[in-house]
């Protein structure tokens, strides 16, 4: 290929350089130059253009890259046309995606040309999500350079999806004097969240006391489990500890204990009667990523996992800090040295009680964001989050109808009688709801723009603090909505009257705000019609 400026009317059959725009239409970068349009771009005035003549055996930025992209199709992979030199692949299939990094490197080292970049090793992936793309940087490229791609391809592939099959899992967790139900309720709530992806679910739960017969016992009455997850009330750290010792009494093996991954470092993997057997570590009952999750996405995809595999893993293997560890890595723990004590909960109240006055007439929150009502889409959001414990609705005006729109959703819809006598109303209500509750999130019903992302940063700035903590949200260094608050201020809460919230509350506690920036989300509401259409909306009346 020879690249650069020629006089206009020697371009045809040349590929356009830089894209030009004329009175008829633009001409696209990339584009073959033909007869007519060497005329026209002649006419227009321009006298010489920036060029790539194709040699012989040369290719195409599209039909090098539309070549490369079919022989790195496969199995739950979805290759997609080519444009602009450029060919995506995505998932087929909820998974791990496992890249050859010896094959990748070598398509790249073939010609600076192509290039092939890939998600990360055994990233979990979600069906239809990228997980490739072939760029090929110049408008064309040699032939020959395609072809030895093609062949390192045929001799390896750059990658599989390995899809997750679902499964039935046991769970079973252990319990010694004083341990709470509640945090044995919180630790099936975030398994079944971990499993959700795969299809898989946990079929049986059994809690027996901390004691290796016991244990023993409850692992031989799995039935027809293809997964048993053990949570025990005390963490293993040797091989003879309850958890391993339970197993070898059942008659299985302990195949690994320990990996280098932090959090997850006190994890067992075992095997009983053909099928595995995971020691969780203490980190496992939050839904914040570690180890835990690598090994378990490993076995929902038929991943082997051996102990050289997990001692394979530390580099990489210090994860970000979990929301609910004291930062720094310092605190009161329990007994595995890995979870705190008192992992705060929060929950989210969805305050949803206003007349919309502003409104004209219609309820806002019935309005319709791509045919969702407002209000479903708001409360679907606060569900989504995945640091979140239980979701309160705070009803009042049009109770019924924000009910009915609510219809199916996992939340409790909590009635505020009194919701007339002003936003204090609400706000007491919610956090009467939430009383087993740390924080409460308060959630404006009518910020379209918030995601599940933006909540979760909220509540790891929350549960990273501890108790007594306000956070706030921000936009562009202005406080904003959503806020979290201590149920330590609930008798403050308590004595509030009138059309107004918490922000007397929060302004009196400056030392303890934290601002999380989240952006315009953090102001964009919809209190009338304008501000309602320019958000996307649409009343029900439209």
């Amino acid at each position: 290929m020879r690249f650069g400026p020629v006089p206009v009317l020697e371009a045809e059959g040349a590929l356009l350089a830089h894209s030009r725009s004329l009175a008829g239409g633009r001409i696209a970068k990339g584009t073959r130059l033909s007869r007519n349009h060497v005329l026209a771009l002649a006419e227009a005035g321009f006298d010489s253009l920036i060029v790539a003549k194709l040699g012989e055996g040369d290719l195409t930025e599209d039909e090098a890259a539309a070549r490369i992209g079919t022989a790195l199709g496969g199995s739950h992979l979805a290759v997609a046309d080519a444009a602009t030199g450029r060919v995506n692949v995505h998932a087929g299939a909820a998974g791990l995606f496992v890249p050859d990094r010896l094959t990748v490197d070598r398509v790249n080292a073939v010609d600076p040309a192509i290039t092939l970049a890939t998600l990360g090793e055994y990233e979990p992936v979600a069906g239809g999500r990228m997980v490739a793309t072939v760029k090929i940087i110049p408008l064309a490229v040699s032939g020959a350079s395609v072809e030895r791609v093609l062949a390192i391809l045929a001799e390896a592939p750059a990658f599989r999806l390995a899809a997750f099959r679902p499964r039935k899992v046991a769970l079973i967790q252990t319990e010694l004097a004083g341990t709470r139900s509640k945090m044995l309720d919180k630790t099936r709530r975030v398994t079944e969240a971990r499993l959700a992806p795969s299809g898989s679910a946990v079929a049986s739960e059994v809690r027996c006391p901390h004691d290796a017969a016991a244990l023993a016992r409850s692992l031989r009455q799995v039935g027809d489990a293809d997964l048993v997850l053990v949570f025990g009330a005390s963490a293993v750290i040797d091989e003879g500890d309850v958890i391993p010792a339970a197993i070898r009494l059942a008659g299985g093996r302990v195949e690994h204990l320990g990996m280098p991954v932090d959090p997850g470092n006190l994890l067992l993997l075992g095997s009983l009667d053909g099928r595995p057997v995971l020691g969780a570590p203490g980190c496992a009952r939050s839904p914040k990523e570690n180890g835990f999750d690598w090994i378990l996405n490993r076995l929902l995809a038929d991943v082997p996992v051996s102990g050289e595999a997990i001692r394979g893993m530390g580099v990489g293997g210090l994860l970000m800090e979990i929301a609910s560890r004291p930062q720094p890595r310092e605190g009161e723990r329990d007994d595995d040295g890995e979870t705190p004590l008192d992992d705060p909960r929060v929950d989210i109240v969805v305050l949803a009680a206003g007349r919309s006055s502003r409104m004209g007439g219609p309820n806002k929150l019935l309005a319709q964001f791509a045919g969702v009502p407002l209000i479903r889409r708001s409360v679907e959001t606060a569900l989504s989050a995945r640091n979140a414990e239980t979701v309160h609705v705070v009803t009042g005006h049009m109770h019924d109808e924000i009910a009915a729109a609510l219809a199916g959703l996992d939340v409790e819809i909590v009635h505020n009688p009194a919701f007339a006598d002003g936003l204090s109303t609400s706000l007491k209500t919610g956090f009467a709801a939430a009383a087993e509750a740390d924080g409460v999130l308060v959630m404006l019903a009518d910020q379209p723009h918030l995601t599940a992302p933006d909540l979760d940063r909220l509540i790891a700035a929350f549960t990273g603090r501890g108790k007594g903590a306000i956070v706030a949200a921000s936009d562009r260094g202005e406080r904003r909505n959503p806020v979290i608050l201590s149920q330590d201020f609930a008798a403050a809460i308590a004595v509030l009257s009138g059309d107004v919230g918490a922000a007397r509350i929060i302004a009196a506690h400056p030392d303890a705000l934290t601002e999380v920036e989240i952006g315009a989300a953090a102001s964009v509401d919809v209190d009338t019609p304008e501000a309602l259409e320019a958000a996307g909306g649409r009343l029900a009346a439209d």
